[in-house]
């Protein structure tokens, strides 16, 4: 054992060394950030929602921004559909729909589920194009096709973070 180290703390050393230089202030690299730069990329919705922008939608809104915009790469059930210019991860099979184990039925709360849709979608050069109500309306219609809510049911920044989610934590 004692060899071991003696032979991997040569390597250790030199993995570790470039790393620590690259930080100090002769090397000149980088820079401190602005607040409003950093703000810019602190995006992030946490479970509680607190971070939700104002706007509303319900699953029917969201079946008609989900025909326009993610029926061509999801089709309208969300089922196994990929664009073709993206490789598929999982070979194609990552439904959206809860019963087999697909995106919806991962997530712990429907505020992630909003923030990917946000972010993310469509996919490409145009995605972060959806309004935050778009974004709200294909929310509900990607729950409401899993059976969480109903299609009527408005979300918005107070009803979301309520929705009950598949794989959300357990309430005693």
């Amino acid at each position: 054992m004692p060899r071991l180290v003696l032979l991997l703390l040569p390597l250790l050393v030199m993995t570790c060394l470039p790393a620590a230089i690259a930080q100090g202030p002769a090397y000149q690299r980088g820079r401190t950030l602005s607040s409003e730069a950093v703000q810019a990329w602190d995006t992030a919705v946490g479970p509680e929602g607190k971070e939700l922008p104002p706007g509303r939608g319900t699953a029917r809104e969201g079946a008609q921004v989900w025909a326009r915009r993610c029926s061509a790469c999801h089709g309208m059930d969300g089922k196994y559909q990929w664009p073709r210019r993206a490789h598929p991860p999982s070979a194609g099979k990552a439904p959206l729909l809860a019963g087999e184990l697909g995106v919806v039925a991962k997530r712990q709360f429907a505020t992630t589920l909003w923030d990917y849709i946000n972010r993310a979608m469509p996919l490409g050069e145009q995605a972060g194009t959806l309004t935050p109500s778009e974004v709200y309306a294909v929310t509900a219609y990607v729950l409401h096709l899993n059976g969480i809510i109903g299609e009527d049911d408005g979300m918005d920044a107070n009803t979301l973070p309520q929705v009950p989610m598949p794989a959300g934590p357990r309430k005693n």
